[in-house]
């Protein structure tokens, strides 16, 4: 791979990673304590918190006619969920692919905090689920792709998953037969995540 393309990729990492740094150093101004892998509020009442029949209230028309549309769609990102983990529980030992660990995708802290009501914490644990289902499914067809088609794509993507770095270039037939077999089993940067 290009020189160039390794050191941006390289930059890139660095910084995402100082980015994850700091806001979790701003995290630490507001008041909970992480015990284990819980996180926890102090318990008292939040006058920030705004009650359920306030809340309900002041919900516009539009946002209440839409719930449907939105729960709805949790009915497929279950079937997704259970899809892409069965498949990799089946398929990534023979691939000798490393799982991906679903717990790392799925994150549901939001409920500790005491401003939320019983909806937005609702709202926010289907939203944590969602994106977090999302987020370890593109895993798993990262980890996929890099075995079975680790080449790059011709025309502009908007985005880059976790793989792509190791995938070869569009048009070069020489190195993807010379190199497809080692891409295969190039995953010796993940660990165990």
């Amino acid at each position: 791979m290009n020189s160039n393309i390794d050191d941006l990729l390289c930059k890139i990492r660095a910084l995402e990673a100082e980015l994850i740094k700091e806001i979790q150093n701003q995290q630490n101004s507001f008041i909970y304590n992480k015990q284990r892998k819980d996180t926890l509020f102090e318990k008292q009442e939040d006058p920030h918190l705004q009650r359920l029949l306030n809340y309900l209230k002041r919900a516009s028309i539009k946002n209440i006619l839409s719930i449907p549309v939105i729960w709805a769609v949790l009915i497929p990102t279950i079937l997704l969920d259970i899809g892409v983990s069965l498949y990799q529980i089946i398929c990534f030992p023979i691939y000798g692919i490393p799982k991906v660990k679903r717990a790392n995708y799925l994150i549901f802290d939001r409920q500790h905090l005491n401003y939320l009501n019983i909806i937005e914490k609702l709202n926010c644990a289907y939203c944590s689920y969602f994106n977090g289902i999302i987020a370890y499914a593109q895993e798993i067809a990262a980890r996929t792709e890099q075995y079975w088609c680790p080449i790059k794509h011709a025309r502009h993507i908007s985005t880059l998953h976790s793989r792509y770095q190791h995938f070869l270039d569009y048009g070069d037939a020489k190195s993807y037969r010379q190199h497809k077999e080692n891409i295969r089993k190039q995953f010796d940067d993940i660990k165990n995540n």
